[in-house]
């Protein structure tokens, strides 16, 4: 993956993402241009679906404890 995608934040890389598929239903671009942007495309959403990964897996180690207090579950 490209590093100037990887040092994205979720939403940086949502956002980008979102411009590239309005530009790809538009029909407006070239051909190169189109191919250039999808393969762009695939790589962000390949970092969204990491980023909401690693998200997923902080939630689920998060639990509460019945007294309230939170608590770290392993992450076997």
């Amino acid at each position: 993956m490209p590093e100037n995608i990887t040092s994205l934040s979720f939403e940086e890389a949502l956002s980008e993402l979102e411009k590239i598929v309005r530009g790809l239903e538009s029909g407006q671009m070239k051909l190169e241009d189109a191919i250039a942007a999808y393969e762009r495309g695939a790589a962000l959403r390949q970092h969204c679906e990491a980023k909401l990964s690693e998200a997923e897996a902080r939630v689920q180690a998060i639990v509460q404890r019945s007294d309230g207090s939170l608590d770290m579950k392993s992450m076997d």
